[in-house]
């Protein structure tokens, strides 16, 4: 499955009032996996950038001098947009401003269908705690230390991260990679084992209740134990396969 994630950095906070876009990037995905192909770039917004804003993400006015305008990269964003979901972290932000760009040029705003918003999934998951890029990174130990701004490169990295972890980590579900998804995503097939019984002897289950005798007292799971595998009674003939049933289970009718 192909989705993109994407962010943006701004002039400031309203798209409405005439705040522009200042950085777009974008980076696929395959399988929830980044593949290495990205777009990026720094546009020139025509207009200058809030101090607060530049405060936060660090590009100046000047250093945008000269760069194209959205204009200029409109088709090929698009183009690398193709007709993926697009997840971002507060996307309606991100929507917002592009929608904004597009209208300027009489293009179509992006399909809300095509959303996906990380700080909604992380509210959901993790219900009552913060949900900034930062704080997920850390509840995640993804390394921060090259975060000293807002970067839309950087930040693209952070998310791709972040996301993987909000959907359950590397393994969602924790099910089996099937051997065609393991050749679809050039992971390792599992491998097929077999179970080993191990089998206690008289002398090392006796240790065993002689040191729970003296350190536990009248332990849990005593009363799951088969009635025939008591302390001291733990031989290979008494707990052979099969030998451990609900009916020979005590506490069990």
């Amino acid at each position: 499955m192909r989705e993109i994630l994407l962010d943006t950095e701004t002039t400031g906070l309203e798209p409405l009032g005439g705040h522009r876009i200042i950085e777009v990037c974008c980076l696929e995905l395959r399988n929830h996996m980044p593949t290495g192909r990205h777009f990026h770039v720094f546009v020139d917004p025509g207009r200058e950038i809030d101090p607060d804003a530049e405060r936060v993400h660090g590009i100046s006015r000047a250093s945008l001098i000269g760069k194209p305008g959205f204009a200029d990269i409109a088709d090929p964003l698009l183009a690398f947009l193709g007709d993926a979901p697009i997840v971002a972290h507060n996307a309606p932000f991100d929507f917002g401003f592009l929608d904004a760009e597009f209208q300027r040029l009489s293009l179509p705003p992006l399909a809300r269908s095509r959303m996906v918003d990380t700080v909604a999934m992380a509210r959901r998951k993790y219900p009552g705690l913060p949900a900034s890029l930062d704080a997920l990174c850390r509840r995640f130990d993804i390394d921060l230390s090259q975060r000293t701004t807002h970067n839309a490169l950087l930040d693209c990295r952070l998310l791709a991260q972040v996301y993987v972890e909000l959907l359950g980590g590397r393994q969602p579900g924790l099910g089996l990679v099937s051997t065609a998804a393991s050749r679809a995503t050039g992971l390792a097939a599992p491998v097929a084992r077999t179970p080993r019984i191990i089998i206690v002897s008289p002398a090392e289950a006796e240790a065993h209740a002689a040191f729970l005798s003296r350190h536990v007292k009248e332990p849990l799971w005593a009363a799951f134990a088969p009635a025939n595998v008591a302390p001291g009674n733990v031989a290979p003939e008494n707990v052979a396969p099969g030998n451990y049933t609900p009916a020979n289970a005590a506490g069990e009718a």
